[in-house]
């Protein structure tokens, strides 16, 4: 297995690290229910949990 000669230092660890960033979640709107939500994420609306824009379950 490969090795590296010299310990990279912090300073240039966290340059290279610098562009990995989390991009702002992406939100939207049912056309269903009409409420926003995030992306991939169940949501409530008038006291149902919906998903994907069905009713998912009856809480």
């Amino acid at each position: 297995m490969a090795h590296p000669k010299r310990k990279i230092s912090k300073t240039r660890r966290d340059k290279r690290r610098t562009h990995y960033k989390a991009s702002e979640q992406t939100i939207k709107v049912c056309k269903e229910t009409g409420e926003s939500h995030l992306y991939h994420r169940a949501y409530e609306s008038e006291g149902k949990i919906y998903y994907k824009g069905k009713l998912f379950s009856d809480s």
